[in-house]
Parts: C-alpha cells; sequence; structure tokens
C-alpha cells in the first residue's frame, strides 16, 4: 500500500474554503467622510462607537446636521457626546475633519484621502498616525508611520489626532490555545511546522537528515499547487557577492 501523505498548506488553501475567505457577515458600512463641499461647513454628534467585524479599530458613528449619519475611524479621546466639525470652519483640533490645505505643519493626522473625495484610504488601523510634514506648491507632504513621505493633493481630507484602539496589542495571549484561536480567525494556522522538518510524503522540502533543503527552492509562477512552495518567481536570491577592489 502506497502512502500518499496529504496535501501541503498552500494546496489546502487554494481550495476557497471558509477559513480562508475575507469576511463579510457582520460589517456595518464603508467607513468614509461623507459627501460635503470643501467650502461648506458642518458640524456632527458623535451618537456611538461601535466595533466592526474584522476591522481592529473602532468606529464612530457621526450624526451630522443635515440629518445624514457617517461611519469614520474613531480617534483618541473621542466619546459619545463629542461634537465633529467639518469644512472650512473647522479649526485644527481632535477629532475634526479638515483638508490638508488647511491643517499645519507638524499635526498628526489620521484617515487620510488618497485621492479627493474616496473618503479615507490611508492610516485607519489601531494606533496608527501620520504627520504633516510640509505645504509646498505641488502638494502637502506627509510623513507616513513607516517613515517614507507622500505628497498628496491638498484637497484631500484627514481626521487630526490618532486612531484609537493603540493598547490592543499590549495583552499577552499567555497560552497557546488564545493565540491559535486567534490565528485561525484570521485565516492562519498555529502552530506551523517548517518544509524542511517533516517527511517526504508531507511536503516537498521534507525528508532529508539535515535541516536543509539539499537543492534549490526557487520554483515558477506556473508550478502547480503540489509543488508551488519556497521562492515563488524570485528575481534573486541568497547574498550579493560582489567584490570590493
Amino acid at each position: 500500500m502506497i502512502k500518499l501523505g496529504k496535501r501541503t498548506l498552500v494546496r489546502r488553501r487554494g481550495r476557497g474554503g471558509k477559513q480562508f475567505r475575507a469576511v463579510t457577515v457582520g460589517k456595518i458600512t464603508p467607513a468614509k467622510y461623507p459627501n460635503f463641499r470643501l467650502d461648506q461647513n458642518h458640524s456632527g454628534i458623535i451618537v456611538d462607537i461601535v466595533h466592526e467585524r474584522g476591522r481592529n479599530a473602532p468606529l464612530a458613528k457621526i450624526h451630522f446636521d443635515d440629518g445624514t449619519y457617517s461611519y469614520i475611524p474613531a480617534v483618541e479621546g473621542a466619546t459619545v457626546g463629542s461634537k465633529v466639525s467639518v469644512g472650512a470652519g473647522a479649526t485644527s483640533t481632535p477629532r475634526n475633519i479638515l483638508a490638508l490645505e488647511a491643517i499645519p505643519d507638524g499635526t498628526l493626522i489620521c484617515n487620510i484621502e488618497k485621492n479627493v473625495g474616496d473618503g479615507g484610504k490611508l492610516i485607519k488601523s489601531a494606533g496608527a498616525s501620520a504627520l504633516v510634514f510640509a505645504h509646498s506648491t505641488s502638494g502637502v507632504t506627509i510623513k507616513l508611520a513607516s517613515g517614507k513621505f507622500l505628497t498628496t493633493n491638498p484637497k484631500c481630507r484627514a481626521v487630526i489626532g490618532v486612531i484609537a484602539g493603540a493598547g490592543r496589542k499590549e495583552k499577552p495571549f499567555l497560552t497557546a490555545g488564545n493565540r491559535a484561536k486567534y490565528m485561525q480567525a484570521h485565516g492562519r494556522l498555529y502552530p506551523t511546522v517548517r518544509g524542511i522538518a517533516q517527511a517526504a510524503v508531507y511536503h516537498p522540502h521534507g525528508g532529508g537528515r539535515h535541516q536543509h533543503i539539499g537543492r534549490q527552492s526557487s520554483v515558477g509562477r506556473t508550478t502547480p499547487p503540489g509543488r508551488k512552495v519556497g521562492n515563488i518567481s524570485p528575481r534573486k536570491t541568497g547574498r550579493s557577492r560582489i567584490r570590493k577592489r
């Protein structure tokens, strides 16, 4: 009797099971700004702080003066009953929504529009923020959380402040079971075993006495799922062996 082994992880994920799909049940609504003109001045009240499934930052439900509701990521210090100002007359204080051209240099901002009117695409995760670095004729330069600089349209909007929920990672898992449940909820497996530590029937990299693949680990982009492990169509691997003269 021939022992065929089991499918590799990448091949099993290719089935598209529910544990590997993006969760859509429990979603409230897209978190973006209301469609107000920049020359108009509006105000709103935070009526609720809610949690949306699959999002690590809380959402602030805002009731604006024109009767509409909008959900945006809540900033630190936002509470139910807090006032939010939008438009040309808003000041650069936390929770207010302004165009980048009206925000002074050195201000911490979040939920930044990448293109004018898209509702906010950048800096939306818990505890994240960016810094307004400089204003110029080419646009407004922003220093992102990664340290990179981005020059955007001065008409793009942003929220003054830092996204709430920064302390969510401070609590340790304490037990492996809690971490396993967390990884399962995010479509990942825990614990994971290296391919070179497995038997040959379980993984293409397995079967050797030493903890080494023993051959090139690069595979092509058209490799079948059972063999598509390792470096997928890499441009280069290994160390750069450039000799100094």
